[in-house]
């Protein structure tokens, strides 16, 4: 079997959250084009907003998120949906890295899901970043990522990632049966150090920038960059 080249076969998509900016992830994609052009790569990277931007109303942007979360169908839309429909007009037949800040970390697993099952994308994964909990199928956890902001001493300074749930119903050698709560966790749980919180995992303004880490967006980019790196490995 032929490996799959994340770098020229691959194609990357950004998603933002509620109430988010339209520059959200200028920087970002900036820092990321950078980092695959020193390396001789360029990818497509493209940025959705699954939810709205800013100028679409808040609460109706939280519902939709929420249903998303919940699983739920029969709203008049989606974000999952509204992701899956942009990506499968300009991703179909190729493999797809996702990278999902909040609100956009749910719709980007729902978007994956739906396009994998119905053939459209070869292969998916996941980057969540300060997401809430979305129960991922056990057969999809390897391609799933979760990252979540903490402050110097460990601490969670993201509220969203307390939203949602991993648990499950499950039983234990003696068939017992017991509430697992990370039944349906990603695969891999990682945390990142930043100035702020859930707003400011891409920030790279003087605010937002550690006298020895560095700025709020390098750290993030470093933890999703492993995995870039982990994803371009596994993957055959």
């Amino acid at each position: 079997m032929s490996e799959l080249n994340l770098a020229t076969e691959w194609d990357i998509y950004l998603l933002a959250g509620v109430g988010s900016s339209r520059s959200i992830f200028a920087a970002c994609k900036r820092e990321l084009q950078q980092r695959f052009q020193e390396e001789g790569r360029d990818p497509v990277i493209r940025e959705l907003f699954p939810y709205g931007d800013h100028s679409v109303r808040l609460i109706r942007q939280v519902m939709e998120v929420g249903a998303d979360l919940a699983g739920l169908r029969g709203l008049l839309r989606s974000g999952g949906r509204d992701a899956a429909e942009q990506v499968r007009t300009l991703s179909a037949g190729r493999p797809v890295l996702f990278i999902g800040h909040s609100g956009g970390s749910v719709a980007a697993y729902q978007a994956a899901v739906k396009l994998s099952e119905e053939g459209v994308i070869p292969d998916f994964r996941v980057v969540q970043v300060g997401s809430p909990k979305v129960p991922i199928r056990p057969e999809h956890r390897r391609k799933v990522s979760y990252f979540v902001a903490v402050d110097d001493q460990g601490h969670r300074v993201d509220p969203i990632t307390r939203l949602g749930r991993w648990g499950g119903w499950a039983r234990n050698r003696l068939g017992v049966r017991y509430w697992d709560k990370m039944k349906y966790a990603p695969g891999l749980i990682g945390s990142i150090t930043v100035l702020g919180g859930h707003e400011h995992y891409f920030r790279n303004d003087d605010r937002y920038i550690h006298p020895e880490r560095g700025s709020n967006l390098s750290l993030t980019l470093d933890s999703i960059w492993e995995r870039v790196a982990d994803y371009a490995e596994q993957v055959t």
